[in-house]
């Protein structure tokens, strides 16, 4: 009969490799994770690369949506009070300039403008942690200035047009910001400043000018421009939202992937340990009795 000369130190080996399973079994077994270097398994390990890579992409825009948002609502709450003082305005003048009222009243009119002008540019002067929301770039600084040493008034803007962006995981480009010229004293007819400013001008005197009718249609044609520039914000707002809670889904299925791909099966662990441990008494029970006597005693 053929023996082969390598039999009791293939028969090592074996055990080496039985053991040396049986301990990655039981790391498992009390780790819970499966693949822990790249050498286990290549594949299971570029996947998981790849999800962590992802769910950090997701996670980073998850706390940069979460710090703009903020700005955004403060963005819309703060152009929802301007609309609400200029539909003050509007009713104020509107009332001015039926012809029923003294002069005495028409100065009234124009200290009530004055009050609201002031409250508006308080509102276009806003900060948000401090940064100014209406100055394009230039958050730094108020980017509206008051003037009163002409009649009528003047409001100068300091900031710049640009305007800010967040971009989603997935590529898209959401606005952040509005320039405050275009909202606030935007051309074309569609400046509140100019138009605040005109009508206290037309009724400081204590009597109406007779531009007072058409700059109050001035200033209902800059509420409607700025209601039009509040819906930009509230899109945003919306697709900012919507784009937060589709991250915070695409996060929970790529935590489960990533833990399924890489967590041990307790149960399958545990049976491939039970088998491991039975060869490895096996293995141990033969090199035992080979090492009793002769090889070829027991052939």
């Amino acid at each position: 009969m053929r023996v082969d000369p390598f039999f009791v130190s293939n028969l090592v080996g074996s055990l080496d490799q039985t053991q040396a399973t049986e301990q990655q079994l039981t790391s498992e077994l009390s780790s819970g994770v499966r693949v822990t270097s790249l050498s286990q398994d290549p594949v299971a390990s570029g996947q998981n690369v790849l999800l962590l890579n992802q769910i950090q992409r997701d996670d980073s825009f998850t706390q940069s949506a979460s710090l703009v948002q903020g700005q955004l609502q403060i963005s819309d709450s703060v152009l929802g009070s301007v609309v609400s003082q200029l539909t003050s305005a509007i009713s104020l003048a509107t009332s001015a300039n039926n012809g029923t009222m003294n002069a005495s009243n028409l100065k009234s009119v124009s200290n009530q403008l004055a009050g609201i002008r002031d409250e508006v540019l308080s509102l276009a002067n806003t900060s948000y942690q401090g940064a100014y929301i209406f100055g394009g770039s230039q958050t730094s600084a108020a980017p509206f200035s008051l003037s009163g040493s002409t009649s009528p008034a003047t409001v100068t803007y300091n900031g710049d047009q640009d305007t800010n962006s967040i971009q989603t995981p997935n590529g898209q480009a959401i606005q952040l910001n509005l320039p405050g010229n275009q909202v606030f004293d935007a051309a074309g007819g569609n400046s509140v400043f100019a138009a605040l400013n005109q009508l206290i001008a037309d009724y400081s005197s204590g009597s109406a000018s007779s531009t007072a009718v058409s700059d109050t249609q001035a200033l209902s044609n800059a509420l409607n421009y700025v209601s039009q520039q509040r819906v930009v914000i509230d899109n945003s707002l919306s697709r900012l939202n919507a784009a937060s809670d589709a991250v915070a889904s695409e996060q929970t299925q790529l935590v489960t992937v990533q833990t399924n791909l890489m967590q041990a099966d307790v149960a399958q662990v545990a049976t491939q340990l039970s088998l491991s441990k039975t060869q490895e008494t096996a293995l141990e029970s033969v090199i035992a009795q080979l090492g009793s006597g002769s090889l070829f005693d027991k052939l």
